[in-house]
């Protein structure tokens, strides 16, 4: 079916194999079923909503899209309207060759060692939001504990001011839920977004510090000076997939352990050290991964059997592909316990998450210091769990009883 692409209300979904739409209410809170039962009729499915757009729901499907450079495009990062304004957030939008050596200026900045150095601070960190919760019987654990904790990781490793997390959160909001239908949103988002990350980088060229904003402020790739364009990106990317991902992610572990008091005391009864907090945090990034990518088709080729043409657009969901059956044993089931757990939450190929060093630690942190201060919380069943629709679903309010 074609839509007019200046039309913001568009009617609801009712066949998601060929009139897809990630922003359609019934997304958040059902896109896992939607996947599987996508997958059971076919390996793509389609739409016409943000012009001809495809999405493999299959773990193969997925993998080949994601390994094909030749084919796909990283210039297009999320699925949105044809003629939508875009901006280099290297190396999330690069293509090989220029890949590389975004990514490689970037990395040391995540390795395992220096995020390591950040655990106590995290800690402290999320047991001041618990001690802010001191007495209350009811609470929101997404707006008052899991959308704070990325938040302060990401300001902490790139040097910005904590005190514009409200404004953060704003321009999340309305990059990722209004954004792809809405080309003046977009826009204003992106302009608010350079000027801020402008002035803090030039602030950073005469100012140095110890932080990742100062390492990209005076950032060179093979001896040459980093345009400020592609500066703006490094830092806009920091703030726009280094936040509302990992909150998402530390969400759904609080919105799924809050119904299940058994895995909640298993974890509880062993040290934070223990094998088991590994496997259950790794089990909430598949089960629950938050994170979907665009991809441009740039020439014409084939995905899971399906013909796609240049100029086209891919959704690469990589949750539908942690639930696909022939991947893994039991896909439907969520364990603690999984050994074997290969998911893809973090992506495939070459744009592989670079910050996922953080985001475990951030989730694994959020989660013990969590349940081991409310081990008997559970969700509130009288006040409904709201979900996020589009690139990046997750809970947004979360209402527990601290039963305490």
């Amino acid at each position: 079916m074609a839509y007019d692409t200046d039309e913001q209300d568009l009617p609801p979904v009712t066949d998601w194999v060929n009139d897809w739409d990630w922003l359609d209410d019934q997304w958040g809170p059902n896109a896992i079923d939607i996947w599987n039962e996508v997958r059971e009729q076919c390996p793509v499915a389609t739409t016409e909503r943000y012009g001809r757009a495809h999405m493999p729901v299959t773990m193969e499907a997925v993998s080949e899209v994601a390994h094909d450079t030749e084919h796909f495009s990283s210039i297009f990062v999320s699925v949105a309207r044809p003629d939508a304004p875009r901006r280099p957030a290297p190396p999330i939008t690069s293509d090989p060759p220029d890949h590389h050596a975004h990514r490689r200026l970037l990395l040391p900045s995540f390795s395992p060692k220096k995020i390591a150095l950040m655990e106590d601070d995290l800690r402290q960190f999320c047991r001041s939001l618990i001690a802010d919760l001191d007495g209350a019987e009811r609470a929101d654990a997404a707006e008052q504990y899991s959308q704070h904790i990325p938040v302060h990781g990401i300001c902490q490793l790139l040097g910005v001011p904590e005190s514009d997390a409200d404004m953060f959160r704003d321009w999340i909001f309305r990059n990722f839920q209004i954004g792809p239908r809405d080309n003046a949103v977009k826009q204003q988002v992106q302009e608010e977004m350079d000027a801020y990350h402008e002035q803090k980088l030039n602030e950073r060229l005469l100012d140095p510090k110890d932080d990742l904003l100062t390492l990209i402020a005076h950032a060179e790739i093979d001896g040459e000076p980093v345009s400020m364009e592609l500066k703006k990106g490094y830092v806009g990317l920091q703030i726009i997939a280094g936040i509302d991902t990992t909150w998402s992610a530390i969400g759904s572990g609080l919105w799924h352990f809050g119904q299940h008091a058994d895995q909640r005391g298993a974890l509880v009864a062993v040290p934070n050290d223990d094998m088991l907090w590994n496997t259950a945090t790794e089990e909430v990034l598949r089960y629950y991964a938050p994170v979907t990518m665009g991809r441009k088709v740039i020439a014409d080729t084939e995905v899971g059997g399906c013909p796609v043409r240049a100029g086209e657009q891919t959704l690469l969901t990589f949750p539908a592909a942690n639930h696909d059956p022939a991947a893994f044993e039991d896909a439907d089931e969520f364990r603690i316990d999984r050994a074997k757990n290969r998911h893809v939450a973090f992506g495939l190929g070459i744009h592989r998450c670079l910050g996922s060093n953080l985001a475990r630690l951030e989730l694994t942190v959020a989660l013990q210091e969590w349940l081991r201060a409310f081990p008997d919380y559970e969700l509130d069943t009288h006040t409904e769990t709201t979900w996020a629709n589009g690139q990046i679903r997750g809970p947004r309010n979360i209402p527990v009883l601290l039963n305490r």
